[in-house]
């Protein structure tokens, strides 16, 4: 099989289970990347931050277009994604004189951030339950801090997807889950979570390609199998068994966190 057919495969599997689940973007394709596929950790970001920007595009005309995106709750989590992006990109422009150091820096959080989020996913759930009883408890507390703990959630996935590209679908689903119990059924979260990884991917993204990050030969061929896989599986969203499904993928993710540790 040559590279491209190669990567075309790969990304047509990334964009289905993107479609499918609002995760896998970052949190799969940086790991395939660097551990099977040999990029550096900083290539492996800068490419899968414009490979995901491209695909949740697609994905995120689809549920637009079907009126599932709670644009507001995406618009408080810019107001932290968006700064914290720009953060992170100017603190790897201080550090682009050191490749090594920044590969290193880069593999190590991709590792730290994979593992957290086979955790989030695995305790989705209790954590909805727990988000349910807070909001029953203390409404009226809990609604009027909801802009400002949103924005603090935009913020951290911020800083995660710009030094990993992971985190605006892994970590985004659990968090706006525990945030929103009540307000996002589970396809207003997928489409919700994936409207916001939009823009914050493509600001990164963005930001690496200044600092000469990406491989735009490769990204061409991954997004040539994803555009195709993502539109399929975003109109599937409702019939998957999601708990299944969040459980298969954080067993996936636990095993790529340990290969990154140590591989």
């Amino acid at each position: 099989m040559s590279d491209t057919s190669l990567y075309a495969a790969v990304g047509l599997l990334v964009g289905t289970m993107v479609g499918l689940t609002g995760v896998g973007g970052g949190s799969m394709m940086t790991p395939i990347l660097v551990l099977l596929l040999g990029q550096s950790p900083a290539v492996a970001v800068g490419t899968d931050l414009l490979f995901a920007a491209a695909t949740k595009l697609a994905a995120t005309a689809s549920f637009g277009f079907s009126r599932r995106v709670d644009w507001p709750i995406v618009g408080r989590l810019l107001l932290g994604s968006a700064p914290g992006s720009a953060i992170v990109v100017f603190g790897l422009w201080l550090t682009r004189r050191a490749p090594s150091a920044t590969d290193a820096i880069t593999s190590r959080s991709l590792a730290i951030i994979l593992a957290l989020a086979a955790l989030g996913l695995l305790f989705q759930t209790p954590l909805e339950r727990l988000g349910r009883r807070l909001t029953s408890q203390t409404l009226v507390r809990v609604e009027r801090h909801k802009p400002l703990l949103t924005a603090l959630t935009g913020l951290i996935l911020g800083v995660a997807v710009t030094l990993t590209s992971v985190g605006a679908g892994a970590l985004g689903v659990v968090m706006l889950a525990a945030l929103y119990p009540l307000r996002l059924t589970s396809d207003r979260l997928v489409a919700t979570d994936i409207a916001h990884a939009l823009p914050i991917t493509l600001i990164a993204g963005l930001g690496h390609v200044f600092l000469g990050h990406v491989n735009f030969n490769m990204l061409a061929a991954l997004l040539l199998g994803s555009i195709p896989g993502v539109l399929v599986a975003s109109r599937l969203t409702l019939r998957l068994p999601a708990r299944i499904t969040r459980t298969l993928i954080a067993l996936m993710l636990g095993i790529l966190s340990e290969r990154m540790f140590f591989g």
